[in-house]
């Protein structure tokens, strides 16, 4: 279970590439900068996950040094939304589709109704 939860505005970007669980601080940091215009130290949640979509790293900078946090699935996959097949590299999500992906749910079976949010 992710320890900490992420507040309701930090923002996540879910990799949709399958990514190498071999690769740590350095080597997913470089695929988030190489990707996009986004930088690992200028806040947020980084979720990759591998091929077979049964193990997942999450990457953060909490200030002073880069956190990452590991899950492998026991028995099971992770479900990605349908919206990722077309979105390029990285998808935004927000921290209740993250507990959803992390819960098991899949996300294409869910309808989020209409709620009131101010605009930037």
């Amino acid at each position: 279970m992710l320890s900490v939860t992420p507040a309701a505005t930090t923002p996540i970007y879910l990799y949709t590439a399958p990514t190498d669980m071999r690769k740590g601080f350095a080597g997913l940091s470089g695929l988030v900068e190489s990707a996009s215009d986004l930088r690992v130290t200028g806040g947020g949640l980084f979720v990759f996950i591998n091929r077979r979509r049964d193990r997942m790293k999450v990457l953060c900078f909490d200030g002073d040094g880069l956190v990452l946090w590991y899950k492998q699935l026991e028995r099971g996959r992770y479900q990605l939304p349908d919206a990722a097949a077309g979105h390029g590299d990285r998808l935004p999500i927000d921290a209740t589709q993250l507990r959803l992906i992390l819960d098991g749910v899949d996300l294409n079976s869910v309808k989020r109704r209409k709620r009131f949010a101010r605009s930037p």
